[in-house]
């Protein structure tokens, strides 16, 4: 089928049918969990989740993502089962429940994930796209310097810091604060770490506790980046059992000195996104963690 055969049969095609279509098995039943996403059962009984995404990069985004993480061997991301333009059908989680023991696991997992590495800070995954998602807000992807400050501030946090203040969402004269902490960079970043392999969207949302006793990661934005903005997600939004979580990691990959201190310098490029989705509140809640980075 062609590229454009392919995106002609995403148009309009009900969720069942994709799922059929993608993984070339009859599909028996489903179960619309969203909008955009469903449970559906194929012939045999094997159940797995079906993706609508709104742009085509969205969906090609995600299988590129999940397949980079999978490659490593190390965190447990669903089996990509096929995708096109339009649709993503991958393996469902059975879901369990949080544990220490698999806290620790995870911990570890996630240090190993981060040290198989990427090309540079920016990199997309193979086959990914420049112009990727985070959620449903864009995030470029451009392989950029070996300078993580200012790849940082250039493509994680000014881009949406814009974007708020071109919707009225933060004011000109709050987007001071911001680009302050961006300007003083270099000195707040800590030591210098080489690019790491990214989920790049770890908020609680995304770790699911399997039936199997093991976490699953799930929607990355990957890329490469600096492995303490993954943490400093599983900060923002809470995570159960977060300090086993950190034991674990520390254990296999000791993080730098003063680690803790830059979680809020971490978290400004989520709370900034999450400003352009989801409007004012995050903005306020920006600019506190903001000022209590530059007050150190």
């Amino acid at each position: 089928m062609s590229d454009t055969e392919t995106e002609t049969a995403g148009e309009g095609e009900s969720t069942g049918a994709a799922a059929a279509r993608l993984t070339g098995r009859p599909v028996t039943g489903e179960r619309p969990l969203s909008g955009t996403l469903a449970e559906v059962t194929l012939d045999g009984g094997q159940l797995v989740m079906a993706k609508r995404g709104d742009d085509p990069g969205e969906v090609r985004a995600e299988a590129s993502g999940l397949r980079w993480l999978a490659d490593t061997g190390t965190v447990r991301v669903p089996g990509v089962h096929g995708h096109d333009r339009r649709w993503l059908v991958t393996d469902r989680v059975p879901p369990g429940r949080p544990s220490a023991r698999a806290a620790a696991e995870f911990g570890r997992d996630l240090a190993a994930l981060h040290a198989a590495g990427a090309p540079a800070f920016g990199a997309p995954p193979p086959g990914g796209l420049e112009d990727a998602y985070i959620g449903r807000a864009p995030m470029r992807n451009a392989p950029g310097t070996a300078d993580w400050p200012s790849w940082y501030a250039e493509h994680r946090v000014l881009p949406y810091l814009r974007s708020a203040v071109d919707d009225g969402t933060v004011r000109h004269a709050e987007a001071a604060v911001v680009e302050s902490v961006c300007e003083r960079l270099p000195e707040l970043a800590g030591p210098a770490e080489p690019p790491a392999r990214l989920h790049g969207d770890l908020w609680n949302g995304n770790v699911l506790w399997g039936a199997d006793g093991h976490v699953w990661l799930i929607d990355p934005a990957a890329h490469g980046g600096h492995r303490e903005t993954d943490l400093a997600m599983l900060h923002l939004f809470g995570c159960p059992y977060l300090e086993r979580v950190l034991d674990g990691y520390q254990d296999a990959a000791p993080l730098a000195d003063g680690w803790a201190d830059r979680i809020g310098l971490h978290q400004l490029f989520p709370l900034l996104v999450h400003t352009v989705l989801f409007g004012r509140g995050y903005a306020e809640q920006t600019l506190v963690v903001a000022r209590s980075v530059l007050a150190g």
